[in-house]
């Protein structure tokens, strides 16, 4: 055994979860575009190096330090809930250059309605795979359940861009550009329960303090993905509503009149530069590890709890990214 003490409860977060400042800390290292570089060889050794320490074992000469950049890699990379792999777009880490460059093509162009209907086809496609990767607990979804998901989302998005688009064509240019935005909202809201209704049929698991399972909540599944929809509109809306304006301004310029090609990687570094920041501060707006009162449980469950261990009055459960 090396020197470092068992002690160090890496089943938590590195700082502390009741605060913003710490979610914020936390999800800034989560979603670190870096460790899409990491190779399966070196998380392979991050699993082993947090397997090992959860089991008691410690690896000799590993430093707190070590230990947490291992954790923090480990969960870059595996569904907490199954300990599956996720595959790499599926990431949290991939958000940032994913959305990046899929948004600023949604920006930029959307004044046609093939590529209006390409662009939202290609981020409900990623928003799929992320929503799947990401979902709360480990009951499996079924492959019609997927389809039904992404077609109507897909379908949500593509019909809420194009009717949109149809009613701002006699406004001002700049309304036009906050279409792509609506329609992200609106598929985030048909997208995310559709891919997670599972949790809303069967329920998530919830926790005592202790993480010892006490059963499954649809309460709690459907608290955890109302969370999620509102942290993913959050997210979306400086890196939809701020570029729109600045490009606006910008493209009235001499400077981008005579250079037009510059137009689309102008547009999706702002997209970026957004998202660098709302990704990890949107993750952070409400806690991982999520709470409820056990009053507000389903009544079976509220009373199979209240029977069995009477101390408790709140649970805990993972909502999801």
């Amino acid at each position: 055994m090396g020197d470092l003490p068992l002690g160090i409860n890496i089943q938590e977060p590195r700082w502390d979860q009741s605060t913003f400042l710490g979610r914020a800390r936390h999800f800034f290292t989560v979603t670190d575009p870096r460790n899409l570089l990491l190779s399966g060889d070196q998380l392979e050794a991050s699993r082993n190096i947090v397997q090992n320490y959860r089991a008691g074992v410690v690896t000799p000469g590993l430093t707190e330090d070590q230990l947490w950049r291992a954790k923090y890699v480990y969960d870059s990379a595996f569904h907490p809930d199954t300990g599956e792999k996720v595959v790499l777009i599926g990431r949290m880490s991939a958000q940032v250059p994913m959305n990046m460059t899929i948004t600023g093509c949604m920006l930029t162009f959307y004044r046609t309605t093939p590529t209006v209907v390409f662009w939202q086809w290609v981020n409900q496609s990623f928003n799929a795979i992320v929503n799947y990767s990401n979902r709360s607990g480990d009951a499996p979804i079924t492959v019609r359940q997927l389809g039904t998901a992404y077609v109507s989302a897909t379908t949500g998005a593509v019909a809420t861009a194009l009717g949109l688009k149809s009613l701002t064509k006699h406004l001002p240019p700049l309304v036009g550009r906050f279409v792509p935005f609506a329609a992200v909202a609106a598929a985030n809201c048909i997208n995310i329960p559709l891919m997670r209704q599972r949790e809303l049929q069967v329920g998530i698991p919830v926790t005592d303090e202790a993480g010892q399972r006490l059963g499954h909540s649809v309460t709690a599944a459907k608290q955890g993905i109302f969370q999620v929809v509102i942290s993913r509109i959050g997210m979306a809306i400086p890196a939809m509503a701020i570029p729109p304006v600045i490009m606006n301004a910008l493209e009235k310029k001499d400077f981008l009149k005579h250079r037009p090609w510059l137009g689309a990687p102008l547009q999706v570094g702002l997209v970026g530069f957004c998202l660098v920041f709302a990704t990890p501060l949107c993750c952070a707006l409400f806690p991982q590890r999520s709470s409820i009162r056990v009053t507000r449980l389903e009544p079976e469950l509220r009373d199979q709890i209240q029977a069995q261990h009477p101390s408790i009055e709140v649970v805990y459960y993972n909502k999801g990214l």
